[in-house]
């Protein structure tokens, strides 16, 4: 199992990193900080933590699924969907300046882990705790993203 885990640390972390790599200057650009931003954008440092704690959570999260599985196929087709949707979302809002795509992208990666939720609830039982971190937390940044296409 730890091996799972670690697999999917990397993994996780990855995703995070190539996102990061690809968003330019990011939340520090002149764009980003000139942008209408909701009254509820927590500070810059929530963010990393939020993160880190997603994704630890996420690792164990996906090692536990992928270890009892009947359908080890599907989880691993939807958990790449949602690798990929994670890592793009960066890049379009940050380095693309595209906040309507990027809000497109983040309702489906908030759907898609909602669906992890919810479909394998009953094979993971007390691990499905595991994945509230990431489906509250989509549900803030698909808010902050939204402020943002309405608000600009």
């Amino acid at each position: 199992m730890w091996l799972k885990i670690i697999g999917f640390l990397f993994l996780n972390f990855g995703a995070l990193a190539l996102g990061g790599l690809f968003a330019g200057s990011g939340a520090g650009s002149n764009w980003y900080t000139e942008l209408n931003k909701a009254p509820w954008t927590p500070p810059g440092w929530v963010f990393g933590f939020a993160w880190t704690t997603i994704m630890l959570c996420f690792s164990v999260y996906m090692a536990t699924l992928y270890a009892k599985t009947k359908s080890v196929k599907t989880v691993i087709i939807l958990y790449a969907i949602q690798w990929m949707l994670n890592v793009a979302w960066n890049p379009i809002f940050f380095h693309l300046h595209n906040p309507i795509i990027g809000l497109i992208v983040i309702v489906a990666l908030t759907k898609l882990v909602t669906y992890f939720l919810f479909r394998y609830r009953s094979s993971q039982k007390g691990f499905s705790l595991l994945l509230l971190p990431y489906v509250i937390w989509l549900f803030i940044a698909t808010s902050l993203n939204a402020y943002v296409v309405f608000m600009n």
